[in-house]
């Protein structure tokens, strides 16, 4: 599959060097795993893998040298979530509750499928508890800072959650993809706050055996990467499909800009960067046609209680709970323990209206190719204020996941990319549609990531 580069290198980029022998495999993953032993990396990693890592990047230097095809992902550095299992690693969710979890007896079948490209494996990532926040504070095992913001602001930033480690592996060169999941913007969030590419596929693509659930309705699969061709070869892996995104020219788009909810409260960068973005698109033919979708303002009460993941996440949990609740972070366990009040009739309730919910917003979106919003209202806040009060943890937490929510909500699909000027913190565009509009989304987004870069050029 040919894809066009964008930016800063990429997977593509390096594996295309291993291609013309102007690095191996070898040589690059040594690179990976001196940026992870390095001060921006700090509290990235929960559990290093780096003799098995070099083992793999080995392998496929001796393939390559002997003739072989170079799989997909050429012996290069990847880095994996503390929720999926690794064979002869414990899997713990970057929990203390988890201490002392046995290794896995088997690879889960994402991580395998990245094994199988030929992905060197570099470690397990730090995240917020469990996958409970989207802020990425982690009271165990530290919270790795902003690397991306440290650059541009003195102000120690939140890294976004909760694939916090997995972000910044991707950010300092530790890794070139990382897998992580997406239960309400787990990957997009970490992308936007750090200005790399999240992408949520619709969830039944990859298979989410041998991971810890949060939510089983909304949890996803799914990589960060630093580009958009990355993230169409991310999703090929771990879908085990061949994407077809369909890479039309910009003036055959149209694109729709939800009013409801999703553009209330913007920080002035946001709203400023996101504005830019449009009249970029706009220039270049796009057609962008602000829709109002009354639907999103049900979303509020719909989920007043919890929602699915207090439910689903509570019939995981409860039982550990019991057993170590001491050992939780405290502001974890309040959210998980939401479950405990909600019913079985409560629960098939939800269920129900979410069915009758997704068909008419799906019915809305008839005619466009995607809609575009801002993947969170806000710029990376400060972090020590986020770890110093439970309040204003809170409210920020409810605000950065409230538009990626939305579309696990509907159970769909969604590209974060970032659209900021040069040399300001990252703002994130979130292109989104209903399921299974996967390769609708991937090549819309490469449209719009080429007319982004191009105004830049």
């Amino acid at each position: 599959m040919s894809l066009p580069r964008r930016g800063a290198p990429d997977l593509g980029d390096a594996r295309d060097r291993i291609v013309a022998g102007a690095s191996s495999a070898a040589a690059m993953l040594e690179e990976s795993l001196a940026a992870a032993g390095t001060p921006p990396c700090r509290h990235t990693f929960v559990r290093r893998f780096d003799n098995q890592a070099r083992a793999a990047a080995a392998a496929v230097d001796t393939l390559h040298a002997a003739g072989a095809p170079l799989p997909p992902l050429a012996g290069l550095a990847v880095s994996i979530k503390d929720l999926f299992d690794v064979a002869g690693q414990p899997t713990t969710g970057a929990s203390a509750a988890l201490a002392d979890a046995p290794p896995a007896t088997a690879d889960c079948p994402a991580v395998a499928r990245l094994r199988a490209a030929g992905a060197a494996l570099v470690g397990h990532t730090n995240l917020s508890e469990f996958a409970f926040s989207g802020l990425g504070l982690n009271p165990h095992h530290g919270t790795p800072a902003n690397p991306v913001t440290a650059a541009l602001d003195a102000t120690p930033r939140a890294p976004g959650g909760s694939t916090s480690g997995g972000a910044v592996s991707v950010a300092t060169g530790a890794a070139w993809a990382a897998l992580g999941s997406d239960t309400g913007g787990s990957i997009r969030i970490p992308a936007a706050f750090q200005g790399l590419v999240g992408f949520k596929s619709t969830q039944s693509l990859v298979p989410l055996d041998g991971c810890i659930p949060l939510s089983s309705s909304l949890d996803t699969a799914c990589a960060i990467t630093r580009s958009v061709a990355d993230a169409v070869r991310m999703h090929a892996i771990l879908a085990a499909r061949t994407p077809r995104p369909a890479v039309r020219p910009l003036e055959g788009l149209r694109l729709a800009v939800p009013r409801t909810l999703m553009l209330d409260g913007l920080d002035d960068h946001v709203a400023a960067a996101f504005d830019a973005a449009l009249a970029a698109l706009s220039a270049g033919g796009a057609r962008i046609v602000e829709i109002n979708l009354p639907e999103l303002a049900e979303l509020a009460t719909l989920n007043a209680a919890g929602g699915l993941p207090a439910a689903e996440s509570w019939t995981w949990h409860r039982r550990l709970l019991a057993e170590r609740g001491a050992r939780y972070d405290p502001r974890v366990a309040a959210r998980i323990r939401r479950g405990e009040t909600m019913s079985a009739a409560d629960y098939l309730d939800l269920l129900h209206a979410r069915r009758d919910w997704i068909a008419r917003v799906q019915a809305a979106f008839a005619g466009f190719d995607a809609a575009l919003s801002p993947t969170v209202p806000i710029v990376a806040p400060p972090l020590a204020p986020l770890e110093a009060d439970d309040k204003l943890f809170f409210a920020t937490n409810a605000l950065v996941l409230r538009n990626p929510a939305v579309v696990n909500f509907l159970d769909g699909c969604a590209l974060s990319l970032p659209c900021q000027p040069p040399g300001t913190l990252p703002v994130g565009l979130m292109l989104w549609a209903p399921a299974f509009a996967d390769d609708a989304v991937l090549g819309a987004a490469l449209q719009v990531e080429s007319a982004l870069a191009a105004r830049e050029a």
